[in-house]
């Protein structure tokens, strides 16, 4: 059952306008900055009821906890910062035709994560102006 209350859309909107996957933490501070009352477990239930709806998806990076992000971006890949553990949406495509699979093998489907430093975490050189973009991408 679908409900429009102010803590769902608050959650909705926060994924939606983020740009990127969000924590069940991030969700919750972007989510009480429109509703300073909302709770970790209305959180993790509006979570599961929007997976539910197909409303949003959990990224899943192995080890970790899912980060969730819509459904409407298409099939895409992540890069996670290994200096604040943000994970950035990768939307360049891979050709199956170029991936190292052995002589003779299909490759039917794919998971494409990459690690390394966002544009915020590596470190600036003397004079160089700190990246305006909002994402590294």
């Amino acid at each position: 059952m679908e409900r429009n209350t102010r803590q769902r859309n608050a959650i909705l909107g926060a994924i939606s306008s983020a740009g990127r996957p969000l924590s069940t933490q991030e969700v919750l501070a972007a989510g009480q900055a429109v509703v300073p009352s909302l709770s970790i477990a209305t959180v993790y239930r509006t979570l599961k009821d929007l997976t539910t709806e197909g409303w949003i998806l959990p990224v899943k990076l192995p080890g970790e906890s899912d980060r969730y992000e819509v459904t409407t971006l298409g099939e895409h890949y992540h890069f996670k910062c290994s200096s604040c553990s943000k994970v950035f949406d990768v939307h360049e495509r891979i050709k199956n035709s170029n991936l190292p699979a052995p002589p003779n093998f299909v490759v039917e489907k794919y998971d494409l994560i990459l690690y390394g430093r966002c544009s915020n975490c590596i470190p600036k050189r003397k004079g160089q102006k700190p990246s305006a973009a909002k994402y590294p991408f």
